[in-house]
Parts: structure tokens; C-alpha cells; sequence
């Protein structure tokens, strides 16, 4: 437990830290939003790109990893599509709340994996970002049109949309460059390596900074229903499903907290842009990821 939580809540006293100054204006209003952008666009790619580029993919059972990502939140989906089909929830709030569902922080999910097991949890969470992340925004794409909008997307909106997210971009060209066989030069790597070394703690920051608690005031029961499939019933089942199909160790631990992850701040987004209820998204995002703080440490123990 102790182990856990020394690697988890200086995580979270960071995001806490960014929301602090945000609320007191410490620094400028104008700060934050070139801060999103550099570490979207630029840093967090870079982090990203070098660890797939550099990783030995063969040592981790890939089809096993995807199984459990995607089987458990798949199930989760499933469960919250039955649940609307029963009590008629609207197409907007639903929206909202599958895609709360289903889109991780992955900011938070690579810097507590990094803390906890350094290199190859970093590794293994890049794997699972390019397992898991190009799939589940095509979902959500696909679910905010249908339910949000009421318009089905097509295959050039659905396309336009990955190729225009750089952390998909750089993931799969850093799959690419590995499978080349090639190495980084020392002097690129290092160069990578500080770049990506400043992406966590700004996008930490930004995390916290993004937090609306007047949006969470006015959370009800769609919050907790999205909730409680975010933060328990899918990191329960991607466990219960990775120990089936023997994944042990370092991987079945980072695999749980991958999925146990708060909603991502980018929900808001697209909630705004594609007809979901983007003040229902702000609420999801601020209370998992304040609820995160205590089912994430806890989901860890029981995996450890």
C-alpha cells in the first residue's frame, strides 16, 4: 500500500497544485491554453513517439493486452447501452456518459505508470495507448454523431479526425520506426527524452487547471452511473479478464490502471462540438478525476 501510494499521490498533488493556481491566478489566464497546446502537440507526442520507437514489442503478449483493454471496456459500453435502451435516456446525456466511459487521462496514466515502474511501465502503457486509443475515439466519435447529433459520420470525418490527433500519429510512427529495426541516435534520443520529460508535470498542471467544480456541483446520476463504470467496473473486469488469459506482473498491473483512469479533459471537447451535453462532460471529467485519487490506489493494491 505504502509503495502505491508514494508512487501515485505526488500524481495528484500535482493535478491538485494546477488547479490551485488556476483558482487563485497565480499565473496569467492566458497561460494555460498555449500550455495545453505545447504539451498536445508537441511534448507528449515526443514522449510518446520515442518509447514506442524504442521499445521491444515482442516481450509483451500484445493480443492478450488488447483483449483485456478492449474486452473490459467493451462489456462497460455494452452495459450503459442496455441501461439507456431501459430508461430512456436521452441522446445527449448518453453521450456524455459513454464517453466518460470510455476515454482515458492518458497525461495521468503514463505519469503514474512511470512512477511505479519507471521505464517499462511507460513502455507498456504507450503499447496501450496504441492498442486501445485510435479505437476508442472512433467509437466516440461514432456514438456522439449518432446520439448527440443524430447524424451518422462518415469514413473521410472519422479518418480526418485520427490523422489530426498527435498522439495517434506519433504513436503509430513510433510502431513504425520499430518495426524498421532502426535505432535513435544518442544525441536525437536524449533530445526526446527531455522533451518528454517536461510533458508530465505541465500536462499534470493542465489537468487540474481544466477542473470546473461549479460543473460538479450540478453532477447527479449520470455522473456516478459513468462513474462507477469508469473507475470500478471496467479496471474489475480488465483484471479479472487479463488473469484469465495469464497476463501477470508488471502487465496486468498497468493494464488495470490504464483502464481505471479518469475521463479525458478532451471530452469536453467533443461533447461541445459534436451535440453531446458538454456541461454533463465537465462534471464526468472533474469528479473521476477526483474520485480517481481514491479508487485508482485502491484498484492497485488489489492488483499488486
Amino acid at each position: 500500500m505504502t509503495e502505491v501510494l508514494t508512487a501515485l499521490l505526488p500524481i495528484f498533488a500535482l493535478i491538485l497544485m494546477g488547479f490551485a493556481l488556476r483558482q487563485r491566478g497565480m499565473l496569467s489566464e492566458a497561460f494555460w491554453l498555449p500550455c495545453e497546446q505545447l504539451n498536445y502537440f508537441y511534448l507528449f507526442p515526443v514522449l510518446m513517439f520515442s518509447q514506442v520507437a524504442k521499445a521491444n514489442l515482442t516481450q509483451f503478449p500484445l493480443g492478450p493486452i488488447a483483449a483485456a483493454l478492449l474486452g473490459a471496456v467493451g462489456i462497460g459500453a455494452l452495459l450503459l447501452l442496455g441501461w439507456r435502451a431501459w430508461a430512456g435516456q436521452s441522446g445527449a446525456v448518453f453521450s456524455s456518459v459513454i464517453q466518460g466511459a470510455l476515454r482515458p487521462n492518458t497525461y495521468v496514466g503514463v505519469a503514474a505508470a512511470a512512477a511505479m515502474y519507471g521505464n517499462i511501465g511507460l513502455t507498456i502503457t504507450s503499447i496501450s495507448i496504441a492498442l486501445a486509443i485510435p479505437l476508442l475515439n472512433v467509437a466516440s466519435i461514432i456514438i456522439l454523431m449518432r446520439y448527440g447529433r443524430g447524424t451518422a459520420p462518415t469514413a473521410r470525418h472519422i479518418g480526418k479526425t485520427l490523422i489530426r490527433n498527435p498522439v495517434i500519429v506519433s504513436v503509430l510512427l513510433g510502431a513504425t520506426f520499430n518495426l524498421s529495426g532502426q535505432a535513435l541516435p544518442t544525441m536525437v534520443s536524449n533530445f526526446f527524452g527531455i522533451l518528454g520529460g517536461a510533458s508530465l508535470p505541465l500536462g499534470l498542471l493542465a489537468v487540474g487547471a481544466g477542473l470546473d467544480l461549479q460543473a460538479a456541483r450540478q453532477a447527479h446520476g449520470p455522473v456516478l452511473q459513468s462513474s462507477i463504470v469508469k473507475l470500478l467496473l471496467v479496471p474489475l473486469l480488465t483484471l479479472w479478464i487479463g488473469a484469465a488469459l495469464n497476463i501477470t506482473g508488471p502487465e496486468l498491473t498497468i493494464i488495470v490502471l490504464f483502464n481505471s483512469l479518469p475521463c479525458t479533459p478532451s471530452a469536453y471537447i467533443m461533447a461541445k462540438l459534436l451535440g453531446g451535453d458538454h456541461r454533463l462532460a465537465a462534471g464526468i471529467i472533474t469528479v473521476q478525476t477526483a474520485l480517481a485519487a481514491l479508487t485508482m490506489p485502491l484498484l492497485m493494491v488489489v492488483t499488486h
